[in-house]
């Protein structure tokens, strides 16, 4: 049973690890697990099943990437698996996702989480945050996400930012590519973040900001716009191409990331499977960054 995830890279057949993830836990840098949790979603749920079909559909990639001249199986990275986390109980999956991010930490490793909806991002944060009080988070996404609550209730993928940033405080939140939300949450934004709405552009001036500071990468895939992007919960038209997204991960590079997470695919709503395919190629690129 591994120490991270529900069961260990050996007693998992190849085909249900992501390909090129070939480090144990013990020998591993970055420690890669799935979070299948979507009980919040307010649209369209099916995040839950992104980690399963990602693994699958990892099979059809190439672990090189022509573009960083890196593979996977150079590198030191471990596949823990799924967590089993509770259907309707959204306090115990974060802190489920918490407990595993914190150990995975604490036993000087990077934590990489595949959702699931994007609420379970608070969990990550909140176990960074005991390693690193002054860690900063770089948000891609098409919503602000800054809702007080949703529907009476706090935890929702609608509030998470709201959530962090009442951890992390001003301007330690550097948002890119929100182009939908109330008209108090975009005030808010301009107030309180570092918000680079609409597109990738603010990139160079995030970076700056950021500097030398710990950050976790929360990206949230309906940042894409929807003709590159259909399986996701709330699509949102006016998003950003596949090779948009990618140029503004390779400008992460040089920066001090801590954790990253990958959320909001579900792979049902795009039956072409090309959602699930852009999902697993950020993924990799995400992966050799780090």
């Amino acid at each position: 049973m591994s120490v991270f995830g529900h069961l260990s890279l050996q007693e998992r057949p190849a085909l249900l690890r992501f390909c090129g993830y070939t480090a144990t836990e013990a020998e591993a840098d970055i420690v890669v697990f799935g979070a299948p949790f979507d009980s919040s979603s307010s649209f369209r749920p099916g995040s839950r099943f992104a980690p399963a079909e990602m693994r699958r559909d990892s099979w059809g990639l190439e672990s090189w990437s022509p573009e960083l001249k890196r593979d996977l199986e150079d590198h030191k990275v471990h596949d823990a698996g799924d967590l089993e986390l509770p259907f309707g109980s959204t306090e115990e999956a974060l802190r489920l996702v918490r407990q595993s991010c914190s150990a995975i930490t604490k036993a000087g490793k990077t934590p990489v989480m595949i959702g699931g909806e994007h609420t379970l991002s608070l969990g990550a944060v909140e176990a960074l945050l005991e390693y690193y009080p002054d860690v900063h988070l770089l948000h891609f996404d098409a919503h602000t996400d800054l809702r007080t609550d949703y529907l009476g209730v706090r935890n929702s993928h609608a509030s998470v930012i709201r959530r962090i940033y009442e951890l992390l405080g001003d301007k330690r939140i550097h948002s890119l590519g929100i182009r939908s939300g109330l008209a108090e949450e975009f005030a808010f934004a301009e107030e309180k973040l570092d918000f680079h709405p609409f597109d990738l552009s603010g990139i160079e001036d995030a970076v700056k900001k950021i500097g030398t500071a710990p950050l976790y990468i929360s990206l949230d895939l309906d940042v894409l716009d929807p003709s590159v992007f259909s399986g996701t919960g709330t699509a949102e038209p006016g998003g950003v191409t596949y090779k948009e997204m990618a140029a503004a991960l390779y400008r992460l590079e040089a920066l001090n990331i801590v954790g990253c997470d990958i959320m909001e695919l579900a792979p049902s709503l795009d039956p072409s499977g090309a959602s699930t395919a852009v999902a697993v190629k950020l993924l990799r690129e995400m992966i050799l960054l780090l």
